[in-house]
């Protein structure tokens, strides 16, 4: 990090701490980097802002006779100060693409910063938008799917509420098996579905499904992974959306979403009562 001097003369960055954290009140250099000379990574978005602004200009002008075009994939995980760094992009002549989904918006790279916060998460679709009104960045949407039977991906539109006026999906998968779609699962019915489907079963966290011996997944674990099944141990406001149609909150809804796109052909969630629900029970 050769603009560091700008900021801390005679200082260097000598590797990357990315378990350690700074003192709640740290300060200055230690706000930064170790004992050992090793920056934070939870920080490296708020050092490198602060190196924008201290060089005043030669950090993006450097950056500019570096490079045409700059790629940024799941731009949906950024958080804090990192809209501070892309917005200085914005202002140079870098072309600058980005690619993310929104919906998917269950990790962060500094999830304790509160700057920015009413960029956290799915929230970030808010930037976004406000920099296309602007004129600074365009927004195009990519609907298609190529994972998701069209059952899957029509659900899994209805998790985050029309408010968020995310585009419906559309599926290009034309498979077709013996147990195609979304279905509510009985808690009786478990060992039974397991044993027929030999799903990928998912969880919110460790202390779901402790009664079933099963090999569960996290959530965000998951993320990235396709499977031709999963089952759903849903947590209690997942349950009270299926049952009662509730609203999710943005990180759960998130953490949802991406647990039911991981399946191409089925999703089974295990739910007792049914409620409101429109969706068709799996029986042996």
């Amino acid at each position: 990090m050769p603009f560091l001097l700008f900021k801390f003369p005679g200082k260097r960055v000598l590797g990357f701490s990315f378990e350690g954290r700074p003192h709640r009140h740290a300060t200055g250099l230690s706000r930064f980097l170790d004992v050992h000379g090793a920056a934070y990574a939870c920080e490296l978005g708020r050092l490198s802002s602060e190196l924008v602004g201290a060089s005043e200009g030669a950090l993006l002008k450097r950056l500019e006779s570096l490079y045409d075009e700059i790629l940024i994939d799941e731009v949906q995980d950024l958080s804090a100060h990192d809209w501070e760094i892309v917005d200085a992009l914005l202002h140079s002549s870098i072309h600058i693409r980005m690619v993310g989904d929104i919906r998917q918006s269950v990790l962060a790279t500094n999830p304790r910063s509160t700057k920015n916060k009413q960029y956290a998460y799915a929230e970030t679709v808010k930037w976004f938008r406000e920099r296309e009104q602007l004129g600074r960045l365009a927004i195009r949407e990519s609907v298609e799917t190529w994972r998701c039977h069209p059952k899957i991906a029509a659900f899994s539109d209805t998790i985050f509420d029309a408010s968020w006026a995310f585009p419906s999906t559309v599926s290009r998968n034309d498979a077709m098996t013996d147990h195609d779609g979304v279905f509510l699962l009985t808690k009786k019915h478990v060992r039974d579905y397991v044993e027929r489907f030999a799903p990928q079963c998912l969880r919110s966290m460790a202390g779901s499904g402790k009664e079933f011996n099963l090999d569960f997944m996290n959530f965000k674990v998951a993320k990235g992974s396709t499977f031709e099944r999963v089952l759903i141990m849903p947590t209690a406001g997942i349950t009270d959306f299926v049952r009662k149609g509730s609203s999710l909150e943005p990180v759960p809804a998130a953490s949802f979403y991406v647990a039911v796109t991981r399946a191409a052909q089925s999703v089974a969630m295990v739910i007792d009562n049914a409620g409101a629900s429109t969706l068709p029970y799996w029986t042996p």
